[in-house]
């Protein structure tokens, strides 16, 4: 499965996950507002055999075909949008 890959401009070492690119009418508005403009880094095959720094193919995958997005947030920022759950 092929994902687009964005970071934030306003959220340093942050990135979203979608299945389609420029495709975010499953990502809740308020997260959108709080990432920012999504700036596109790469498409990825999620079941290839590269890996993805920081975080778990198979976990994005899932998590994209369960809620439509998948959030990475940088480590060292754990409060960056608060809870995922109260975003949503």
């Amino acid at each position: 499965m092929l994902c687009a890959i964005y970071k934030s401009k306003k959220k340093l070492g942050s990135y979203l996950y979608v299945a389609n690119r420029e495709d975010f009418s499953l990502v809740p508005s308020v997260l959108l507002e709080h990432f920012g403009k999504p700036e596109l880094v790469m498409m990825f095959n999620l079941l290839g055999r590269k890996a993805l720094y920081n975080v778990d193919c198979n976990e994005v995958l899932e998590t994209i075909k369960r809620q439509g997005f998948y959030l990475q947030i940088a480590k060292q920022d754990d409060g960056l949008f608060n809870s995922l759950s109260e975003i949503k």
